[in-house]
């Protein structure tokens, strides 16, 4: 439990003049700040019309006061709504009279730092709170819902459970080195760690969805100059964003663009034309495009019929893990049809950014890889999410070895221990201070 003596409060909402305002307080004051603001001691989770005053009497605002109490409460602490006009004024001067009752400013996300810190919340939860908040999309939002409801939670202890069953497995067969029986070669054992790789990886998958969900899938359009990709992001966006013309080398810059296809967030990045130049600006924008391409989730190559297999080569030396798409463009220049194939690995399609035709199939399977029809048990997550697993990923395959090669059980307990600490992480059962401090510091003020 949370060690708060002290009360918080917060603007939670300010919409306008015509709109209402909420402000909220939290902690061990409430009690006492909601009589003095009602004149007597409020009826718990009832709407209390009221007349809100200052030190003086004078009124302030005219609105609803409830009152939640701990620990049946968002923060798990002593809860206090108010509801008023939404004039920025008048939220200001009601907040200013409820610190001048003992609360004090609320630093950002500090609503929902109580709670976790509470019990109410774990910390993938708490960040889903934000997460919904700032979601960008219907999908991000829905993830985020099913992530704050405890969907990801829950995945994350079940696997957590069998990486425990095993440490105890382990250690267990470590505790007896007298014993003339290898109790490290038992199959078990391996059965068990095989297993929950199984069960790692496809976690690992998902959670990738969910970041996918959450900040949208990131797309890096490529290609040597005048294939058209500045002709595809305007097609894909909607909008003249980008600058077209029969003059190679226009685009020198990365042009980012927030593209939402049926309630899926994307954002693509338009890059300069990739190749050899003597003109210093454009080979700035050169070596701008290749570091997009270290940071994409995805890369599409756009080409044309006559230059596809030559510009293969640009799609080397990607990350692990990095999609990798192949648009053969201006399909209406050549006699040739649409339609996609899987060739070595790699999506090739057929398309025309001028007429449109083909663009169809393009956005189907970007909004796939974007996580759209991943189910409804999807998720969202944080990269932070998908870095702690695929850190335990690690420590499962370092486990492994030291099984498999050298039975050094010592070796192989520190791994899944390290790989526990690493997945404890993720909902808050291993936290250091600097992490939460840097997770509830990005939240916005009044959650």
């Amino acid at each position: 439990m949370s060690q708060n003596t002290d009360t918080i409060a917060a603007i939670a909402s300010a919409p306008g003049a015509a709109g209402v305002g909420v402000l909220r307080a939290s902690g061990p004051l409430v009690p006492a700040i909601a009589q003095a603001l009602l004149g007597r001691a409020p009826r718990p989770r009832h709407a209390h019309f009221a007349s809100f005053r200052d030190a003086q009497g004078e009124a302030i605002d005219h609105g609803l006061l409830l009152h939640f109490p701990a620990p049946a409460s968002y923060t798990g602490e002593h809860v206090l709504e108010l509801q008023g006009h939404g004039s920025a004024v008048l939220l200001d001067a009601l907040l200013r009279r409820v610190c001048e009752l003992g609360a004090r400013l609320a630093r950002p996300g500090e609503f929902t730092e109580r709670a976790f810190l509470n019990g109410k919340l774990d910390l993938a939860q708490a960040e889903a709170v934000a997460d919904l908040i700032a979601a960008r999309s219907q999908a991000g939002a829905r993830a985020a819902l099913r992530s704050m409801e405890g969907v990801f939670s829950r995945k994350v202890d079940a696997l957590l459970q069998s990486l425990i069953a095993l440490r105890v497995h382990v250690e267990a067969a470590i505790d007896f080195p007298e014993e003339e029986i290898d109790f490290l070669a038992d199959p078990a054992i391996a059965e068990q760690l095989a297993a929950l790789r199984v069960q790692l990886d496809g976690l690992l998958r998902e959670a990738q969805r969910g970041l996918r969900l959450n900040d949208g899938l990131r797309v890096a359009i490529v290609g040597r100059p005048n294939a058209g990709k500045s002709s595809l992001l305007n097609a894909l966006s909607g909008s003249e964003r980008a600058i077209v013309t029969s003059i190679a080398g226009t685009t020198r810059d990365v042009l980012r663009e927030s593209v939402s296809l049926d309630g899926v967030a994307l954002e693509l990045a338009d890059t300069a034309g990739l190749r050899e130049t003597e003109d210093e600006v454009e080979r700035e924008g050169v070596r701008r495009a290749h570091g997009e391409l270290q940071r994409a989730d995805a890369v599409l190559l756009v080409t044309d019929a006559v230059h596809a297999e030559a510009d293969l080569a640009l799609l080397e030396h990607l990350p692990a893990g990095t999609e990798r798409l192949v648009l053969v463009n201006k399909i209406d220049l050549a006699d040739v049809a649409q339609h996609a194939e899987i060739r070595g690995g790699i999506r090739w399609l057929w398309a025309s950014a001028k007429t449109g035709e083909g663009l169809d199939a393009l956005r189907d399977h970007l909004k796939q890889l974007a996580g759209a029809g991943s189910g409804e048990g999807a998720f969202s997550a944080r990269r932070r999410h998908v870095l702690a697993l695929e850190t335990v990923r690690g420590h499962l395959d370092r486990t492994a070895h030291a099984l498999a090669a050298t039975r050094a059980g010592e070796l192989a307990a520190e791994e899944l221990r390290q790989a526990q600490q690493a997945l404890g992480e993720i909902t808050g059962n291993y936290t250091s201070d600097d992490l939460l401090g840097a997770i509830f510091g990005s939240f916005c003020i009044g959650k």
